[in-house]
């Protein structure tokens, strides 16, 4: 397997947080793969989400939350690699769109013809499967979550941090986080 490797650029944040800023694709890239390493090779994403539409049709977002829960949170793909690989499946005839009732998100169901696809490429999903089985079992019970939440205090922080913010705030926030770090600290 070729790998390129980048030179990795560490820059200072003018918002004096520090940290390292600016990744670029390798290095997110490799923060996917974890430490169980890659999910899906070549072509097997496309059969991995034929193989959970089997089971129920689901829409995109549902799609990326299972992958996520089956890997107990190690794996979580972007929407950008999920609704080209289900557009794709869709003009291949793999998939179609389901009836959704009450102008809902767009469902995607299996076809028959994506049924012979996923039976010819069996071995592929369960090798898939078999991974993010192991990845969750490493993984520890609620890793997704704790994951999540992260994300939800990111995605506040930088929201508050757009807007003005009064030294008086500042001192808030930061107080409240120290207060929970502090506080996870001692359970």
């Amino acid at each position: 397997m070729h790998r390129h490797f980048h030179e990795h650029r560490f820059h200072r944040s003018r918002h004096g947080w520090g940290g390292r800023m600016g990744h670029d694709h390798e290095d997110r890239h490799e923060r996917r793969r974890g430490r169980f390493g890659r999910f899906f090779e070549h072509g097997d994403l496309r059969v991995v989400v034929l193989a959970l539409l089997e089971e129920q049709p689901r829409h995109g977002y549902e799609l990326i939350k299972e992958l996520e829960e089956r890997t107990g949170g190690a794996y979580r793909p972007s929407p950008g690699v999920v609704y080209p690989t289900l557009a794709m499946l869709e003009d291949e005839g793999f998939i179609r769109q389901a009836e959704v009732e009450g102008g809902g998100r767009k469902r995607f169901e299996i076809t028959d013809e994506g049924r012979a696809e996923l039976a010819r490429n069996r071995a592929s999903v369960e090798q898939v499967f078999g991974r993010m089985d192991e990845a969750s079992r490493h993984a520890g019970p609620g890793r997704h979550r704790v994951g999540r939440a992260m994300m939800n205090l990111g995605m506040a922080l930088r929201n508050r941090m757009s807007r003005s913010v009064s030294p008086e705030e500042l001192d808030r926030i930061i107080a409240m986080i120290d207060d929970t770090a502090a506080a996870i600290e001692r359970t």
